[in-house]
């Protein structure tokens, strides 16, 4: 089932491929009108293909999730291949390559962002339906090709072979943003993205070749039950924590994230948000919390300190933006940051909250990338918030939408946020109040930025900048519908998940 799940879209790219696809020069120096229309059914063929296939593979994750059995602590729909057999027929010879060990399994924690990537991707795929015209098919395989590479982070459960995966999502991605980006800075925001977190992901690299040069395997389920000294499990820890800090991120490795949100697409902003911000999330869970429990105990008051200075200064940062995707950007490393903490809270509260805010944080932030990246840039085609102002005169279903999503972006009850942002604060608060009580301040600071940016764009007379527009169309109000419901769902109704992963985070508090 695991292997479907990885290999749907993959097979799905490949029907893209033999499609021919003619580029906007070619479309102008064609003089029949019909074959401009055989390009233009061309296009909608392949985008139909990349969406249809993109379902396909979220209702086998949905099978996936119905058929799992929260009740034991074992990796369920486990697949294992253990090595690539050669035949030599001349000499009857079998050469074996038993290094390759591609081995996967489910547990609570991981079916969820398996869930969320597979709910995440249709999502990407129709925002840009229209604002895509030259190399769609090369930008559909992409996405398709990023999706299997991520689900594959998520299931994989060998050392080695995740940190393939974990680097591998960063090629499609810097293609998205290189070459379907928005301006001349997404050359130098992909290789920002690409070099950054390419450089800190090296660390964990070393640490995977020490593991292995001791034990002789990187089996994650065998490695989790060798006794590590707590020295080598101190430089372990480092060297692993660097490179997910790289991709949560945390102050001072956040550099990346605003420049690579601002230049990429709409897809690639949504995927960003929604899946890609969330790998290291659950690299803490499955390696550093799991694996190396005494080092990471010992170094979790680090951790909530730096997550607290992420936490304030993304947030002053955010409040000092102009441009309104870069504040949905910042404001994104201010959730990270309390997810953070509740992730190294050492209880039971704090890590399921941390994880429920990670999956709202998946929904509500490409939400928001729709509304101000992708609904007002696509009418007016500026980001700068000055030029914005009374868009409830005339856009009032959007103003609607954008008054929703802020609130769950403020964490207010009723929302999966504010679940989130409760719990884990809760957790933090019995391990060390002061750390609790700085991390609050989170929540009054995305009041600030929230509000500010809503009434700055929804109210006031309409400004002379823009002119009047239609609302919202059909497709826009259907990419953010299944999200808003999402939000509401898991915000009225948490122990959907929250019962699903309580046997899967006792599992780790046990190894803490």
């Amino acid at each position: 089932m695991i292997t479907l799940l990885l290999l749907i879209p993959i097979i799905g790219s490949l029907f893209l491929v033999p499609i021919k696809e003619l580029d906007s020069t070619q479309v102008r120096e064609l003089v029949e009108e019909s074959e401009k229309l055989k390009n233009e059914n061309r296009k909608r063929l392949m985008k139909q293909i990349a969406l249809i296939t993109s379902i396909v593979n979220l209702i086998v994750a949905i099978i996936l999730w119905i058929q799992f059995d929260p009740s034991t602590t074992q990796y369920q729909f486990v697949e294992e291949y253990t090595g690539l057999s050669l035949y030599k027929q001349v000499e009857n010879i079998e050469i074996s390559l038993p290094y390759i060990h591609f081995y996967v399994g489910i547990d609570g924690i991981s079916i969820y962002f398996v869930l969320l990537t597979a709910f995440i991707t249709p999502v990407c795929i129709l925002s840009n339906w229209e604002d895509i015209t030259t190399k769609l098919k090369y930008y559909l395989i992409s996405f398709l090709i990023l999706e299997t590479l991520q689900i594959a982070v998520f299931v994989v459960l060998d050392l080695l072979v995740f940190y393939v995966f974990f680097e591998s999502v960063l090629i499609p991605l810097f293609l998205i943003i290189g070459i379907w980006g928005a301006g001349i800075p997404r050359i130098r925001a992909s290789f920002m993205l690409f070099l950054y977190t390419l450089l800190g992901s090296l660390w964990m690299l070393l640490a995977i070749m020490v593991i292995y040069n001791h034990y002789g395997s990187t089996d994650m389920q065998l490695i989790s039950l060798k006794e590590i000294a707590l020295d080598s499990q101190k430089w372990l820890w480092l060297a692993f924590f660097i490179s997910f800090a790289f991709k949560t991120p945390l102050f001072p490795f956040h550099i990346w994230l605003n420049f690579a949100h601002t230049s990429a697409p709409l897809g690639g902003s949504i995927i960003l948000a929604g899946v890609i911000l969330k790998l290291a999330t659950y690299g803490y869970l499955r390696i550093l919390i799991s694996i190396l429990p005494d080092a990471t105990n010992y170094f979790s008051p680090l951790v909530q300190t730096i997550a607290i200075i992420s936490l304030i200064y993304a947030s002053l940062a955010t409040i000092r933006q102009t441009d309104i995707k870069g504040v949905v950007a910042y404001s994104s490393v201010a959730h990270m940051a309390v997810v953070v903490l509740g992730l190294f809270s050492n209880n039971i509260q704090g890590i399921q909250g941390a994880i429920l805010l990670s999956l709202a944080h998946g929904f509500v932030s490409p939400a928001l990338f729709i509304l101000v990246g992708g609904v007002l840039y696509h009418r007016y085609h500026t980001r700068t918030v000055n030029y914005y102002r009374g868009m409830v005169l005339t856009m009032p279903i959007f103003t609607i939408m954008f008054f929703l999503f802020t609130l769950f972006n403020m964490g207010t009850p009723l929302s999966a946020n504010f679940i989130g942002e409760f719990l884990s604060l809760a957790g933090v608060f019995q391990r060390n109040p002061v750390i609790a009580a700085l991390g609050a301040t989170g929540i009054f600071f995305s009041a600030c930025y929230s509000i500010w940016l809503y009434n700055r764009i929804a109210y006031g007379s309409h400004s002379k900048y823009i002119p009047v527009t239609y609302d919202i169309s059909r497709r826009e109000f259907m990419l953010l519908l299944p999200l808003l419901i999402a939000t509401l769902v898991l915000g009225i109704f948490p122990n959907i998940i929250l019962d699903t992963i309580a046997l899967s985070v006792s599992t780790l508090l046990y190894n803490i």
